[in-house]
């Protein structure tokens, strides 16, 4: 009888964490990396709470309420690796340039932050060195490890928005944020569309144009297909429906994989080095 050798079990990047961020496992071959960059409303201990009460940290100043949750399952289910922040956004914000005057909040959706008020450049530099560049630096290794197995690993950063914002209501239920690459944001919109219930955001309520941000230093700068999904806070404030939005996210995500002769074999952005998504990408569908 002949033997037949079974298959060689597919590459995968390990769980880790460290101080400023941790990784969740999964296939270093799937070509796709999730980010979550607003994770958690945690602090170092020598920070405290900068002086907030606790009331605040659970606001959207300090952290994108689900978030995390939905990058988790997300990850399981779509056996991706993933990288989580574990500081809050008050601390230092990871999805801002260093130059960016918002990088460290004193007041943010009128909140006056304490141990903000008085920042120094030496504080300020300190918080860039042992937190922000961590984190960043996680990152571009995630990225070189992944790229061992695929050649152009798709970023896709997960975050969330207020449903009210100054009075106004926030209509889209999400909202796909992109700048000048539009390989994995439009057939992102474009599929979030065709599921028929939901307003789209095409980069609202926010802009995907911020030089600096966590998508240009690691998708723009390294010509990887990139792009950020922004979910409404009031429907992922609890488990279940982070449960939901990541099932349905996954679900998007394997319709593109499905159609990436069609939707993902696009022609190279002038602005990129990457010729689109690879046979593979995203693992087994």
């Amino acid at each position: 009888m002949q033997h037949i050798a079974p298959a060689p079990s597919p590459p995968r990047i390990s769980a880790f964490e460290a101080a400023t961020h941790r990784i969740l496992p999964g296939r270093a071959d799937a070509g796709l990396i999730l980010l979550c960059d607003h994770a958690e409303n945690t602090f170092p201990a020598e920070y405290g709470t900068l002086g907030l009460p606790p009331a605040e940290l659970e606001r959207h100043i300090a952290y994108d309420i689900g978030a995390a949750g939905v990058t988790e399952r997300l990850a399981a289910v779509l056996d991706v690796p993933a990288i989580l922040t574990r500081f809050s956004r008050l601390l230092i914000d990871p999805n801002r340039g260093t130059d960016d005057p918002t990088l460290i909040m004193r007041i943010s959706d009128g909140a006056v932050v304490p141990g903000n008020r008085h920042l120094d450049d030496a504080e300020r530099s300190k918080r860039i060195r042992t937190y922000y560049a961590p984190y960043h630096a996680a990152i571009d290794a995630l990225i070189d490890e992944a790229r061992g197995h695929h050649p152009h690993p798709a970023l896709l950063s997960i975050h969330s928005f207020t449903e009210l914002w100054r009075g106004d209501i926030r209509p889209w239920q999400i909202g796909i944020l992109w700048d000048s690459d539009d390989r994995l944001a439009m057939p992102l919109i474009d599929t979030f569309v065709a599921e028929g219930d939901l307003l789209v955001g095409d980069n609202e309520p926010y802009t995907g144009r911020l030089k600096g941000d966590c998508m240009w230093q690691h998708g723009t700068q390294r010509g990887l297909p990139h792009a950020i999904i922004e979910v409404r806070q009031d429907l992922i404030g609890t488990p279940q429906g982070q449960a939901d939005w990541a099932d349905r996210i996954a679900r998007v995500m394997r319709a593109i994989a499905k159609r990436r002769g069609l939707a993902l074999a696009l022609e190279p952005k002038a602005t990129t080095v990457s010729p689109g998504f690879a046979a593979g990408a995203f693992g087994p569908i």
